[in-house]
C-alpha cells in the first residue's frame, strides 16, 4: 500500500477528508447528506437555482431527505451548497450525480457529465479522489472523463484517482435505504478502487469492489436490462392472458409459489422513473458501436415503451361496449406518478396516458393526492377532488399509479366503470372492474 493511500484512509477515518458531491439531485442530495450522518464536511454543487433557494431555506425537495435532516446537516456546519465550482479545491473527494438522459430512444446524452467534468479538472487540488456516479455506458470513465483531465496536463495516479460506483437508489424505499444497498466500486487501477472502498464504506454496510471501472459501469446497467426485460416479458403476457380470456395476476400469484426458479414481475401501464426506461439503451446503444446489436433490449424497450397505448386501446374498448367513442367520453385517471406514493413525474406513464387521450379528443381529468396540479408538455390540468359528485361524470376511471392514501372502496362505490391497471382490487369480483 502506497504511503497516500495508508494516510488518505487514516484520514477518512478521522473525518478529515472533505467530500464534495456534483449535482444534488435524488441520488447527490441523499448521499451528501448520509455522509454528513457519517461526521464528513461535505460541499454540495448544483446549477439549478431553485434547489439552492430550497436548500438555502432549509426546504427538502428530494423524498428520501426530510427537511429536518438538511437542516439540521446546514445548522451543523457540515453542509454547504451553491453553484460555483471553485468551492471544490477545498475537496478531497468529487462524487458526479448528474443526469444522463437520452437524446433520442436509442442515444445516449452525457453532456451533463461532460460539462461537470470540464468544471471540475480546472478546481481540483493534487490528489482528489473523483467518482463518477451518474449511470452510463461502459467506458465513460475512461475514455470520456479520463482524457479531459489529462488534457490538463494532469496525471491518474499523481495528480487525481478516478473510479465508478453506480448510484442503486431506489427512491422512498423505506426497506433499502442508501446505506443498507451495497456499493460496488471499479476504479481505473487498484488504488483508486481501495481510495473509493475507504470512503464508501463509512456509509453503506458492505462495499464490493470490481477489477475495473468498465466493469463496474456495467454492472448497473445489468441490473436495470434485467428488469426491464422481465417487465416487458410480463407486459407481453399480460396482452397474451387478455386475448386468451386469463387472468394474468391469478397466474403470477400461482407461479410465485414456487420456491426456487421464479421471481414475480407485475404487468403494468408503462414505466417511468430515471433507471428502466433509459439505461438499457445507454448499454444497447454502446453493444451497438462493437458491432452487436442486443434484441432483448430493442424488443423489451418497445413492448414498454407501447404500455401506455396499449392502455388507451383498451379503455376505447371497455368504452365501445357502452357505445361510446373517445370523442364523446370522460375519463378520469386515477394517479399521475411514475411510481406509488412518491413525488415524482419522470416519465410516468401516466402522462403518456392523458396525453394520448387528450389527442382523441376525450375529456381527461386526473386524480393524484401528491399532484396538485400538471403543468408538462401539452397536459395542463388541476387535480380534481375525489368526491361522489365528481366521480359520478366519469364513463370510465384508469388507475394508473396506485398510491397508498388512495379511499379505493370509496372509488369503486362512486365510480361506474374502473379499468384497474395495477391490481387493486384483487379478489374483488365486480362488474365494474376490468383489469390490465
Amino acid at each position: 500500500m502506497s504511503n497516500f493511500v495508508a494516510e488518505f484512509k487514516r484520514r477518512v477515518d478521522k473525518r478529515q477528508v472533505k467530500i464534495a458531491v456534483v449535482g444534488l439531485g435524488y441520488v447527490g442530495l441523499p448521499l451528501a447528506i448520509e455522509f454528513v450522518k457519517k461526521g464528513f464536511s461535505v460541499l454540495g454543487i448544483e446549477l439549478d437555482k431553485d434547489r439552492i433557494a430550497r436548500i438555502k431555506n432549509n426546504i427538502s425537495y428530494i423524498a428520501d431527505v426530510a427537511s429536518g435532516e438538511l437542516k439540521k446537516a446546514i445548522a451543523g456546519g457540515k453542509f454547504n451548497a451553491g453553484s460555483n465550482f471553485s468551492i471544490l479545491k477545498q475537496a478531497d473527494v468529487i462524487s458526479i450525480c448528474v443526469p444522463t438522459p437520452l437524446k433520442t430512444k436509442y442515444s445516449p446524452d452525457i453532456s451533463f457529465i461532460k460539462n461537470a467534468v470540464h468544471s471540475i479538472s480546472q478546481n481540483i487540488k493534487k490528489g482528489v479522489l473523483v467518482i463518477l456516479e451518474s449511470t452510463t455506458f461502459p467506458g465513460t470513465t475512461e475514455e470520456i472523463i479520463l482524457p479531459i483531465f489529462e488534457s490538463r496536463g494532469l496525471r491518474h495516479g499523481r495528480d487525481f484517482y478516478l473510479c465508478f460506483s453506480p448510484e442503486r437508489i431506489d427512491p422512498g424505499n423505506a426497506k433499502f435505504p442508501l446505506r443498507k444497498i451495497p456499493k460496488v466500486i471499479g476504479g481505473l487501477t487498484p488504488e483508486a478502487t481501495v481510495l473509493a472502498g475507504a470512503i464508501y464504506s463509512k456509509i453503506v454496510t458492505k462495499v464490493v469492489p470490481v477489477s475495473s471501472a468498465r466493469s463496474a459501469e456495467t454492472v448497473k446497467l445489468l441490473e436495470n436490462t434485467f428488469r426491464l426485460i422481465n417487465i416487458g416479458l410480463i407486459d407481453e403476457m399480460a396482452m397474451m392472458a387478455h386475448k386468451m380470456k386469463m387472468d394474468i395476476w391469478e397466474i403470477i400469484d400461482a407461479a410465485k409459489t414456487k420456491p426456487f426458479g421464479f421471481m414475480p414481475f407485475y404487468p403494468g401501464p408503462g414505466v417511468g422513473g430515471h433507471c428502466i426506461p433509459k439505461d438499457p439503451l445507454y448499454l444497447y446503444w454502446k453493444a451497438k458501436h462493437h458491432g452487436f446489436s442486443s434484441r432483448f433490449i430493442k424488443l423489451a424497450s418497445n413492448v414498454i415503451f407501447d404500455m401506455p397505448g396499449y392502455v388507451v386501446d383498451r379503455i376505447e374498448q371497455i368504452l365501445k361496449k357502452d357505445g361510446l367513442a373517445p370523442g364523446n367520453s370522460r375519463i378520469l385517471v386515477v394517479g399521475a406518478t411514475y411510481k406509488k406514493d412518491i413525488k415524482d413525474l419522470r416519465k410516468s406513464p401516466a402522462l403518456d396516458i392523458i396525453d394520448i387521450l387528450q389527442k382523441k379528443k376525450s375529456r381527461v381529468a386526473y386524480y393524484d393526492p401528491l399532484i396538485p396540479y400538471l403543468k408538462i408538455g401539452g397536459i395542463n390540468l388541476k387535480a380534481i377532488e375525489l368526491t361522489k359528485e365528481n366521480l359520478g361524470k366519469f364513463n370510465c376511471v384508469v388507475i394508473a399509479t396506485d398510491h397508498s392514501v388512495i379511499n379505493y372502496k370509496f372509488l369503486l362505490k362512486n365510480s361506474s366503470l374502473i379499468f384497474d391497471t395495477r391490481n387493486i382490487y384483487k379478489n374483488i369480483k365486480d362488474k365494474k372492474i376490468i383489469k390490465l
